[in-house]
């Protein structure tokens, strides 16, 4: 819902812009100078982990905080101030530490705000990426781009209005070099022309945080990815990440899917599916299978394989990204084996994972995009990724084939049906 003050901020930001533009001419001087201003909204595991490899990598300073829950803030800004002074920067001041309904409007009112991370639940990222935008905000903002069809196209809509601003979402694994040269090969031929594909994200479960103390609105939000209505569930959360891969190997959008999904595997709190089995139309007849999980207490593998005229290519977090085929290549990434061989070569330091550098350069991409006025617009290839994990929603939600078109044309709204305010009683 957009209240008064949101609409009143986001009429007055133009007004705020001319100030709040770092121009790439003024980022280099002293170290404090040169340092890019970032403010991150939402505290949680995420987003301190995405600004960490911000700063241990990039010229940032992080000088403002925002977060709907104190504890939040306070365990989040003992990190924040810990990287400040590894850089010889100062700490983040009070005053520009933001708590309630309302912190991400007082954060991004903040002229000495260059750059914002927004890594607040999925159900906030159509408004927190327009505040940006309205706000000539930089942004960093993870996946998914939103958590239902309308949403999606506010968050387009406002790509489309960017000017002189870099807009980037967390699909880190288009920046892990194993991927990068993949995609470069099956762009250039050398699997042949792609007839199907297999996805797969086995994850293992996650922690209920409840306390006698909380009001179920604080339960849903610090369990945020047990809600359909505040994650968009599994498909959203975790699973995206593999159809961004295939939308991005394939070079196009779906048609259609038909799916299934279950609540199996789960503990019986909140209502979000732990299970999909998903399959996708794509054009030129390419038929997709994607199954996802998440439950219980071991992690599986994440994987894309891509089955072609002339070779097969295979793309995991931890088995390995290589090609079988006329064209055989292997990125080095180490597949899993307990032979000795492996177990020396694990001795040796040879990386594990295929996304061992993914973070590192999609946060120095962002910055450096800054830097150097090359901005980027990752927004359209978030968006239609994020409405192919929606698609595969429906399908499987409604037990019926569901079509591209049919999808947008729906214009699904996902009401989170919370009271925000009773947080700001605690202000």
């Amino acid at each position: 819902m957009i209240t008064a003050d949101r609409r009143s901020f986001l009429k007055g930001a133009a007004a705020l812009s001319a100030f709040t533009v770092l121009s790439p001419t003024a980022v280099f001087g002293s170290q404090a100078n040169s340092a890019i201003r970032v403010g991150i909204i939402g505290c949680g595991n995420r987003g301190t982990s995405v600004v960490t490899s911000m700063s241990k990598h990039t010229p940032i300073h992080i000088v403002a905080m925002a977060d709907l829950f104190r504890d939040k803030l306070e365990q989040a800004k003992v990190k924040m101030d810990a990287l400040n002074a590894a850089k010889g920067l100062s700490a983040v001041a009070a005053s520009h530490v933001f708590l309630g309904s309302q912190a991400y409007l007082r954060l991004l009112e903040r002229s000495d705000v260059d750059a914002v991370i927004i890594s607040s639940p999925a159900y906030t990222h159509p408004d927190f990426v327009e505040a940006a935008v309205a706000a000539k905000k930089h942004f960093y903002c993870e996946k998914p781009a939103a958590l239902d069809v309308a949403g999606c196209k506010r968050v387009a809509a406002a790509g489309k209005n960017l000017k002189d601003l870099s807009a980037v979402f967390g699909f880190q694994i288009r920046y892990a070099t194993p991927y990068v040269e993949l995609m470069k090969r099956i762009h250039q031929g050398a699997i042949g022309e792609i007839i199907n594909a297999q996805l797969y994200y086995f994850s293992s479960g996650l922690p209920v945080i409840q306390r006698s103390e909380m009001s179920y609105d604080e339960v849903r939000i610090r369990n945020q990815f047990f809600f359909r209505d505040l994650s968009g569930g599994i498909l959203l959360d975790q699973g995206v990440h593999m159809l961004d891969v295939c939308n991005w190997a394939l070079g196009m959008t779906p048609i259609s899917a038909i799916g299934m999904a279950g609540y199996n595997g789960g503990n019986g709190f909140g209502d979000a599916f732990k299970n999909y089995q998903v399959i996708y139309k794509y054009p030129k007849d390419i038929s997709v299978s994607f199954h996802s999980t998440q439950f219980g207490d071991t992690f599986g593998d994440v994987c894309a394989r891509f089955i072609g005229t002339k070779g097969i290519a295979v793309a995991t977090y931890s088995g390995g990204v290589y090609i079988n085929g006329e064209n055989t290549w292997d990125s080095g990434i180490l597949r899993e084996s307990t032979s000795q061989a492996s177990r020396e070569a694990q001795a040796a330091g040879v990386f594990t994972s295929s996304l061992h550098d993914s973070n590192q350069q999609k946060v120095a991409g962002f910055v450096r995009s800054i830097e150097t006025g090359n901005l980027l617009n990752e927004t359209d290839a978030a968006v239609d990724s994020t409405l192919t994990a929606i698609l595969g929603r429906q399908a499987a939600t409604m037990e019926r084939p569901v079509t591209w078109h049919e999808m947008l044309f729906s214009d699904e709204r996902i009401d989170p049906r919370l009271n925000l305010i009773q947080f700001d009683s605690k202000l």
